[in-house]
């Protein structure tokens, strides 16, 4: 299913680029169409590779919420591929005229959305983004370089080899889709540094391969991925929602990007609120990190520090910070948070719009669940990722995202004097 050298693979991808440019709406769906019946098909097959990458991965050590990550099962092979169905649903993203005016000489301006080229995606353990991932990018036109991490090796060369025979069976360019090799390392720095072959590349992932993607990247890229995402409880909260509220974004799958990671407390309701909340973490064996305020109304704890304000745990583990005000809960979020996901669970209007207004992140909830922060719960069917950058795009990432656009201007013979 993969090349074995990254150059022809680069220079493949461009070319197929040109030829996905001009595919039909009917195309696209037909070839989605076809990836569905494949999956389908190939499930057995795949649930066996996924079946050898867990095994791996307990053999590694890796803990229960990124085995979780990395697991397929039947019900969620069938996740992935009715989330075609609403991909295959959408209102195609090209061809759009988002601008036409006449300008003062007569030119007929046209601004068109248009397909953004080839995009390579760098991902962790997570074999379910192969699928979503190559689905959004055939729906809005583009090639895409699909590089997993070896850990889901595996399960990614298995979905990719359906994928391909789900587009051999439309008819279309085989290198729509590419998988990198995830054991060569040397192959991910020639794609990122490919500039002339790849026009865009999505990292997801934690602050270190950020840090990787800043230093060694020579291609545009839009982070997605590292969440240190905070809840602040207000001194005005209703504590029964409160405890609801801050479980389940800790613990209903601890192991994503949008998940609770250090939970912020008014100090004025911290006695009666953070008994409520041990109770319940504890029934989730979530370990609780917490400053000394916090720390005197927990009977089981660990003295948080630097340190853990700044981690995206990944885990059942929780850190808990008390504050003054909603301003100094604002400035936590602002020194220690990543742009993702952060909430404010508050009966108070004026506190719920200053945190509004004064928290810079992608999504940013009053009494709500950071977990919501997904392709699928916004209604964009799947996601490539989750920007916590500004440009172009932000928040997760559809069909829309992954478009650019160009201008089309009409004359008659016009000529600048």
């Amino acid at each position: 299913m993969i090349l074995m050298n990254i150059n022809e693979q680069l220079q493949k991808a461009k070319e197929a680029s040109y030829e996905a440019m001009g595919y039909t709406t009917k195309q696209k769906n037909d070839v989605l169409e076809e990836i569905k019946k494949s999956m389908l098909s190939n499930k057995e097959k795949i649930l066996s590779a996924n079946k050898k990458d867990l095994e791996n991965g307990k053999k590694k050590g890796l803990n229960n919420a990124l085995l979780d990550r990395l697991e397929l099962n039947d019900s969620r092979i069938k996740g992935m591929t009715t989330a075609l169905d609403e991909v295959i649903r959408f209102e195609d993203p090209i061809g759009k005229i988002l601008e036409e005016r006449t300008l003062y000489n007569g030119l007929r301006l046209k601004k068109i959305s248009v397909p953004i080229g080839v995009i390579g995606v760098l991902y962790e353990a997570r074999p379910n983004v192969t699928l979503d991932t190559a689905a959004l990018c055939i729906k809005s036109g583009n090639v895409v370089l699909l590089k997993g991490d070896e850990t889901a090796f595996y399960s990614n060369e298995a979905i990719i080899g359906a994928i391909k025979q789900g587009i051999k069976a439309a008819k279309l360019n085989e290198f729509l889709v590419q998988g990198i090799d995830a054991r060569k390392k040397d192959d991910v720095l020639t794609m990122i540094k490919a500039n002339n072959f790849v026009d865009l590349i999505i990292p997801r992932g934690g602050l270190n391969l950020m840090k990787f993607m800043r230093e060694n990247s020579q291609v545009p890229f839009i982070g997605a991925g590292a969440g240190v995402c905070h809840t602040y409880v207000d001194e005005s909260a209703n504590l029964e929602n409160a405890v609801k509220i801050v479980v389940n974004a800790k613990t209903q799958r601890p192991s994503v990007c949008n998940a609770l990671e250090t939970l912020v407390v008014h100090e004025k309701i911290a006695e009666k609120f953070l008994p409520l909340l041990e109770k319940e973490l504890n029934a989730k064996n979530c370990e609780i990190r917490a400053d000394k305020k916090a720390g005197k109304y927990l009977k089981k704890w660990k003295l948080a520090d630097e340190k853990d304000w700044e981690t995206e745990y990944l885990d059942y583990i929780i850190s808990i910070k008390t504050v003054s005000s909603v301003e100094e809960a604002v400035n936590h979020i602002r020194k220690y948070g990543t742009m993702h996901s952060e909430a404010i669970i508050s009966e108070s209007k004026k506190a719920i719009d200053y945190f509004f207004k004064n928290v810079d992140a992608a999504a940013v909830y009053s009494n709500a669940s950071t977990r919501f922060t997904d392709g699928g719960e916004f209604g964009l069917g799947m996601e490539v990722g989750i920007s916590t950058q500004k440009i172009h795009a932000r928040g997760p990432m559809g069909v829309k995202e992954l478009t650019t656009y160009k201008y089309t201007i009409e004359g008659t013979g016009q000529i600048r004097g």
